[in-house]
């Protein structure tokens, strides 16, 4: 068994911040979509381990990708997913560009823009949307907004757990010259500084940006299932953002009970169901 296991988190997909293979994906869709997290999912447990070094997690990186395309059978996930991948005749590239950013994780610990953190979301954030869309036979033509929608979701993903980010790995997302003036050790605070909590909410309007680019991404998509899980995606992520620029992540929740999800998904229900009603005419 690879070491990848013994860095494990033991996080699973119904832990994470946004729907990751629902019971709104149709059950054929499920297994390689459910392997592809599982993949994922332990390739991020290695970049974020706060005990290996910079070179153990690259290595076992490594055996990740080797396992992947078929140059080993060391790591259990990446058998599995490259298994599957095989049967349903899809690509190997976007778990490829999703090993590219965990590398990037290992050693690279601050971003000095905001194109530059975007380009890290190219790979960290963006191959998983485009995974999903090709596991259902959608079209690249929807890649644009799936792209603006998953950076988006990285973003928020950034600024909830900036404080713990930096504490436990030293890592900071939020661009550095943003933070002159104020000092990066103030995200080990318990609670941001006026500064800080105006940076946090600058870059919460920004993201802004990306939903708005995203907000017609589930119109697009042929699979009424797939598109009501998005667009469920879309609404969380746009009450999160909103609520992360007056909320300060360092000592307020900026995060989603399993009844704030059910609540938002039932209000947002009746506009969907309209919504795929224009469409079917």
């Amino acid at each position: 068994m690879s070491a990848v296991a013994e860095l494990q988190s033991g996080k699973g997909h119904k832990d994470e911040n946004f729907p990751v293979a629902s019971v709104l994906i149709a059950p054929r869709h499920r297994p390689p979509v459910l392997a592809f997290y599982r993949f994922v999912r332990a390739a991020d447990d290695v970049s974020d381990n706060p005990s290996a070094t910079p070179e153990e997690k690259l290595a076992l990186l490594e055996q990740m990708r080797a396992s992947l395309v078929g140059e080993s059978d060391a790591v259990r996930e990446g058998v599995a997913l490259r298994t599957i991948l095989a049967e349903r005749g899809l690509s190997p590239v976007h778990a490829l560009d999703l090993l590219e950013a965990f590398r990037r994780d290992c050693t690279k610990l601050r971003y000095q823009s905001w194109d530059e953190l975007i380009d890290y979301c190219r790979y960290s954030a963006m191959p998983v949307g485009r995974f999903v869309l090709e596991v259902h036979g959608e079209p690249q033509s929807l890649w644009p907004a799936n792209d603006a929608l998953c950076a988006a979701l990285q973003v928020i993903n950034h600024l909830q757990d900036c404080g713990k980010d930096y504490r436990e790995l030293n890592r900071v997302y939020i661009p550095e010259p943003l933070l002159a003036g104020i000092g990066v050790e103030r995200l080990a605070g318990d609670k941001a500084s006026l500064a800080l909590a105006g940076v946090i909410a600058e870059l919460a309007r920004r993201n802004a940006e990306l939903l708005a680019r995203s907000r017609a991404f589930s119109q697009g998509i042929k699979d009424s299932r797939l598109a009501l899980e998005v667009d469920l995606i879309q609404t969380l992520a746009d009450d999160l953002n909103t609520l992360l620029m007056t909320r300060d992540p360092l000592s307020q929740s900026v995060h989603h009970s399993k009844w704030d999800v059910a609540t938002l998904f039932l209000k947002r229900l009746p506009a969907f169901a309209l919504m795929r009603l224009r469409r079917s005419r």
